[in-house]
């Protein structure tokens, strides 16, 4: 692992185990269907196997793609020559709204929808559900996000900033925690605030298919796919898909085998 692997890692476990800590102290929804030692095996089983899988892949192909792209010049960023400082949080910005659509579309393409839903049918929402991804939306997403860095010329530091904060911001976004109302909405203004996205792990269909924000909230006010709020309270929401409440279906076995199973 390189020196931009060890700064992520270390970003990474930092604000997990805040998180985790916060969870622990203060939190926002009591635990219901099932016991968090399964849970976070799966999770974080997820995690595990997705590493070892990018890591001999596609693991470090957005910053190849930069490095290509810087030393070949090309890239939209690249062909202007703006200044580096301003070159890289443009990076950062478009790199954040290519995400925003690429989860939009993880929901809209049935075949997407069948890896992205193993995030989803997770029954309930703590900091763990930030790293439940099936391994191979994982890889196809390192492939996208790649495409994107080479189209815009983004710079190295900021695809390793870019990813430091998308990480960050999903541990955070997905945490089982609470902000009093008026520091919420102050933040979620600018940000994806953990109440902002609560609503997206609804089982309501059209709540599911909302807040798709990663790091700025913009996005989905832009392209209309924000709700405030759901339509029953915080600590009454059911968390998860309707189709896949079963035991098989929380399993690390079973989560990995649900993108080839029928509701």
């Amino acid at each position: 692992m390189d020196q931009n692997g060890f700064l992520r890692l270390g970003i990474f476990a930092a604000i997990l185990a805040v998180m985790a800590l916060w969870e622990a102290i203060a939190p926002y929804r009591p635990s219901q269907a099932v016991r968090r030692p399964l849970r976070w095996l799966t999770n974080f089983g997820l995690l595990v196997i997705s590493a070892a899988l990018t890591r001999f892949t596609v693991g470090a192909a957005m910053i190849a793609a930069a490095l290509w792209a810087r030393g070949e010049g090309i890239g939209g960023l690249n062909l202007v020559g703006m200044p580096p400082l301003i070159a890289g949080l443009i990076a950062i910005v478009i790199l954040d709204c290519a995400v925003y659509w690429q989860h939009r579309f993880t929901h809209i393409v049935p075949l997407f929808w069948r890896f992205h839903r193993v995030h989803h049918c997770d029954v309930e929402f703590d900091v763990s559900t930030a790293v439940r991804f099936h391994p191979i939306e994982i890889m196809a997403s390192a492939i996208y996000k790649s495409c994107v860095v080479l189209l815009i010329g983004a710079d190295p530091w900021a695809v390793v900033i870019y990813e430091s904060m998308l990480s960050g911001f999903a541990l955070f976004n997905h945490g089982n925690v609470h902000f009093p109302a008026s520091i919420d909405r102050g933040l979620r203004t600018v940000i994806v605030t953990p109440d902002m996205h609560r609503v997206h792990h609804s089982s309501v269909k059209t709540e599911t298919n909302s807040n798709y924000g990663n790091i700025l909230s913009v996005w989905d006010r832009l392209f209309v796919s924000y709700i405030d709020h759901t339509k029953t309270c915080d600590h009454d929401m059911q968390i998860g898909l309707d189709e896949f409440r079963d035991k098989n279906s929380q399993s690390l076995l079973g989560v990995l085998w649900l993108p080839f199973r029928q509701p």
